[in-house]
């Protein structure tokens, strides 16, 4: 992968935010009431049911565009994986991913030259918005090489159909000028760098105040009314 493809919108970009990242995410999520932790680990339990679905046992995980590492834990407890991989641009997000994450079978790396088929599954979340449009491609071919035959890319992205999400976005600093992917623009990008697509999800409709409803999300998978969707695709 061409790294510096991704340099002018992510690394320097990041770098800066890499101390105060979570308190602004935070910021854009308090609108609905919820903590990044909530959205992590529903992420990885839609998932994780998923991967039930089609028996694919996962042992190695990438978790490409880690940044400060924080979707690790969820990785690891979530998916009973046994080593996680987190890759990124930013060397003081990794910096800090290093020292908070310890346990065994995590480790961390810059997102430098090719990875050798490895890991069963490729986990990302919000993380191709930041990717410069000329340098998405590159990025996708990054990771469907660094997957086993057969191996899953689990891409996680804000749905900009979701007036909720645009306005969380424009509250976050690192995300008011991000380009966003709509869900046709994904499928097509891990189409053309070698995937072929498995399913699509919309998750995270109700906010807090609306937790009751809750239940009912996951007969609403299919509406692209979710705050996040999830393109699950399986290398060819």
């Amino acid at each position: 992968m061409n790294a510096a493809a991704m340099q002018p919108e992510t690394s320097a970009e990041f770098d800066a935010y890499a101390e105060s990242y979570d308190e602004a995410l935070a910021l854009g999520l308090s609108f609905t009431g919820e903590t990044k932790d909530y959205y992590a680990s529903g992420r990885v339990a839609w998932l994780a049911k998923r991967l039930a679905e089609r028996k694919h046992a996962v042992r190695s995980v990438m978790d490409f565009g880690c940044g400060t590492g924080s979707g690790v834990p969820f990785l690891f407890d979530g998916l009973n994986a046994k080593m996680v991989h987190g890759v990124d641009v930013s060397a003081p997000s990794l910096d800090i991913a290093r020292a908070t994450h310890t346990r065994d079978g995590a480790t961390f790396a810059m997102i430098e030259g090719k990875l050798p088929p490895t890991f069963d599954l490729a986990f990302c979340n919000g993380v191709f918005h930041h990717i410069p449009v000329a340098g998405r491609h590159s990025a996708a071919a990054y990771v469907h090489e660094a997957l086993l035959p057969g191996g899953l890319f689990a891409l996680w992205e804000n749905n900009p159909w979701n007036l909720g999400t645009r306005y969380i976005m424009s509250r976050v600093p690192f995300d008011r000028d991000a380009i966003t992917l709509t869900p046709p623009e994904t499928r097509r990008l891990l189409r053309d760098a070698g995937f072929d697509i498995v399913r699509t999800d919309y998750l995270f409709v109700f906010p807090h105040a609306l937790r009751a409803l809750r239940p009912l999300e996951r007969w609403m998978a299919s509406m692209p009314i979710g705050g996040q969707y999830l393109v699950l695709a399986r290398k060819r």
